[in-house]
């Protein structure tokens, strides 16, 4: 066999790798991608779905001492630990969380400027259930959804990979897009061109996810090298200290205002944004302070512990030269550091991923629907259906999220599921029955489903304005109010790219495909 041969047959195995690869795991990529796209600003659809929480950011914040006295009065006796997140400006408000009598987490969120205890906002929201959707699926049973999440990262790789090895003019489809072609051959410009534009992002963003949890899906190196003995590792790597409780109550306690002033001290500047006390009210009492990576790409473990009672230095934890280089790789990922050209960036880039997997499948359907039509196979109409579903609706589904958040009254419950349970409901079953509309409308479902789109866009910024007050004309000339209006803007920028998609597709609307051959047949006779 001739070299040219031997390079022909490897391309060949690679297009197909890649086509399949692409095929069965589209539809999980597309539904983390974006929801990891939309993490980009979880905090900021924090702000839209929580209207208690759209706070200016005061000039100077209520201190740690001042927010851990309203703590003492909220955190029930006998709690082991309780933290504080304060504020910033992607969330201004600080952040109480405690485990109650039974040991369920509960947190509360905290006026920056009283430290009054705010309302229950009654919803996940974007950091809550958006984020964790990201890379878990919100499956826990055996860590399912992980390690889904780590199946697809591993198959983003290879399809990556791959589509640069079939692709021998990958530069030239850079600069490749007819949208005025047939549907195959334009939906094939679209998706090279938003690989080849995304390629190191989507690169960078996949191998990155896989390392944050190595953990999960690389345990054996850390079982080596540590024996076995997790608890050491984790205090090496993340830093981590204790003592027992003693038992008696503390005889008093020193300021935590004047710990956090030791801590930036200490950091040259650094400033610390989470504090936790540890057995609170005990004489062993001692409390843990960790740096801020707000002004850093590397999500840092700089962590100090302090003795409660006097504010002595009882241990400093700063990572070593491997653990600083995997937390510089989850910042590059997480995107936590504040910078907004950055941020917009990685939103635009992380569309792109949803546009490249989005046009893969709609080349392979396009390249297969009248072979498949002629042959009497249905591979076209479920991939259709899976596809439309996994595309327009998690879009849907999404909105829906958002439009039930707006809809549902404060404390609403029902079949002993509370709001926040109820939101999460109506993605849910909402993102199903638009794949049953998909499998049951082959033809329509793109533009039906588009117009949805379009319509619960549009029904989301109303209903913010109308049960918030916070209508556009007021959120753009508020500045603490821009996320809002920011979240306002893109769902009215949804809503037209929705409807004029629909619209389109209503003028090259093509009829139903049929099941089998001989119903291709009978309209000719």
């Amino acid at each position: 066999m001739s070299q040219s041969d031997r390079t022909r047959g490897f391309r060949e195995s690679m297009n197909w790798l890649h086509t399949w690869a692409g095929v069965v795991l589209g539809a999980l990529l597309f539904a983390i991608f974006w929801m990891g796209t939309l993490s980009v600003f979880d905090r900021e659809i924090d702000r839209w779905m929580m209207p208690d929480t759209r706070l200016a950011l005061p000039a100077a914040p209520a201190s740690f001492d001042a927010v851990a006295a309203r703590a003492g009065e909220i955190v029930p006796a006998g709690a082991d630990w309780w933290f504080l997140l304060s504020p910033s400006e992607r969330e201004p408000l600080f952040r109480l969380g405690y485990l109650d009598a039974e040991g369920a987490f509960l947190t509360r969120q905290l006026d920056p400027a009283s430290g009054a205890v705010l309302p229950d906002p009654g919803t996940l929201a974007g950091t809550g259930f958006i984020f964790p959707f990201h890379y878990s699926l919100h499956l826990s049973w055996n860590q399912l959804g992980y390690w889904l999440v780590g199946l697809a990262g591993m198959a983003m790789l290879v399809l990556l990979v791959s589509g640069v090895v079939i692709h021998r003019k990958i530069f030239a489809d850079f600069f490749t897009f007819r949208p005025d072609k047939k549907l195959p051959r334009s939906s094939l410009d679209l998706h090279n061109l938003t690989g080849v534009l995304g390629l190191p992002f989507h690169f960078a963003i996949t191998l990155s996810g896989l390392i944050i949890f190595f953990t999960i899906y690389f345990p054996t190196v850390m079982d080596t090298v540590y024996d076995d003995d997790r608890e050491t590792f984790f205090a090496e790597s993340f830093g981590g200290y204790q003592r027992t409780a003693a038992g008696r109550p503390a005889g008093g306690s020193a300021s935590l205002d004047a710990m956090a002033a030791q801590a930036s001290a200490l950091w040259e500047g650094g400033v610390p944004s989470f504090l936790r006390v540890w057995h609170p009210g005990d004489a062993a009492a001692y409390v843990e302070v960790r740096r801020s990576f707000a002004r850093q790409v590397t999500m840092n473990v700089d962590t100090l512990y302090f003795d409660a009672a006097d504010g002595a230095v009882l241990h400093s934890h700063t990572a070593k030269p491997v653990m600083t280089l995997q937390r510089f790789l989850s910042g590059l990922h997480f995107i936590q550091f504040e910078h907004w050209v950055l941020r917009w960036l990685y939103f635009l880039l992380g569309l792109s991923g949803c546009v490249m997997i989005a046009t893969g499948y709609l080349f392979w359907l396009e390249s297969r629907r009248k072979r498949h039509a002629g042959q009497g196979l249905a591979g076209v109409r479920v991939v259709e259906g899976l596809t439309v579903g996994a595309v327009t609706g998690i879009l849907i589904a999404t909105l829906a999220f958002f439009v039930a958040n707006r809809l549902l009254p404060p404390g609403a419950s029902f079949a002993g599921y509370e709001r926040a349970g109820l939101e999460i409901w109506a993605f849910y079953l909402i993102w199903l029955a638009t794949f049953a509309h998909a499998w049951m409308r082959p033809g329509r479902a793109w533009r039906e489903q588009c117009w949805a789109v379009a319509g619960l866009a549009l029904l989301a910024v109303t209903l913010n304005a109308a049960t918030t007050g916070d209508h556009l004309l007021r959120t753009l000339a508020v500045p603490h109010l821009w996320p809002v209006a920011g979240m306002d803007l893109l769902l009215l920028v949804s809503a037209a790219i929705a409807a004029l998609t629909a619209q389109r597709l209503g003028r090259r609307a093509r009829p139903l495909l049929p099941q089998t051959a001989g119903a291709a047949a009978r309209p000719a006779e």
